[in-house]
């Protein structure tokens, strides 16, 4: 059995969904545009600096799902997927995803982003496995708050060996394991995996690739 592990974000989609979601609320007038959008673009320059505080960073993302109901958040969402992040797939994602399940290989879609906003979108590009940073729901409505360890940076590692243990799976289950990211933030799982593979990679990342021989490519 091999693994393919794909990052979201700036890797399969040409753009993030977590800051397009943040602006499609505030196009929306569910969000706030003078108190929001700076602070929106500041997580934003963080995290691509790899200086972003998850918790701070979750706390900001995370409040306007309780801010609404459901059905209304849920319909928000497919117009979202619709018309702002379909377009944004990049040219070469399918392609790379179905050569890697004509291979067989077990595919994931390991995202920092939340599931409410991710879930549609792995399920557009063709991929059930979704692991992803989760919101907490009581009677099915968002509180606000985050469940569980953010699916951030060394987070990852520990989000993948769960799920993966929860299918009586390991790292020794699989021959071979490729991992695809933009993100100088991904290095740990990068790193963990027999293929890391540079994808429209930032600057730090791809300094970090080329020093060590990893494959860069463009799916742009």
């Amino acid at each position: 059995m091999k693994l393919a592990l794909f990052d979201l974000d700036n890797t399969l989609i040409a753009g993030d969904s977590d800051f397009e979601w943040a602006q499609f609320l505030i196009e929306k007038k569910a969000l706030d545009r003078e108190l929001h959008e700076a602070r929106n673009l500041e997580f934003y320059e963080q995290y691509k600096a790899g200086t972003l505080d998850i918790h701070e960073f979750l706390d900001f993302q995370l409040k306007p799902l309780s801010r609404h109901p459901r059905y209304q958040l849920e319909e928000w969402r497919r117009e979202f997927i619709k018309k702002k992040i379909v377009p944004l797939i990049a040219p070469g994602t399918r392609k790379l995803i179905e050569g890697h399940m004509l291979d067989g290989d077990l595919c994931i879609i390991i995202t920092a982003t939340n599931s409410f906003v991710t879930t549609p979108i792995a399920l557009n590009l063709g991929i059930t496995n979704l692991i992803a940073t989760e919101p907490e729901e009581k009677d099915g409505e968002f509180t606000g708050k985050v469940t569980g360890t953010p699916c951030f940076r060394e987070g990852k590692i520990q989000r993948l060996e769960n799920w993966l243990d929860q299918h009586n799976l390991t790292w020794l289950s699989f021959l071979q394991s490729w991992f695809y990211s933009d993100s100088l933030n991904d290095l740990p799982l990068l790193s963990k995996v027999t293929h890391p593979v540079a994808v429209d990679p930032d600057v730090t990342l791809k300094k970090h690739a080329d020093k060590n021989g990893w494959p860069v490519i463009s799916l742009r």
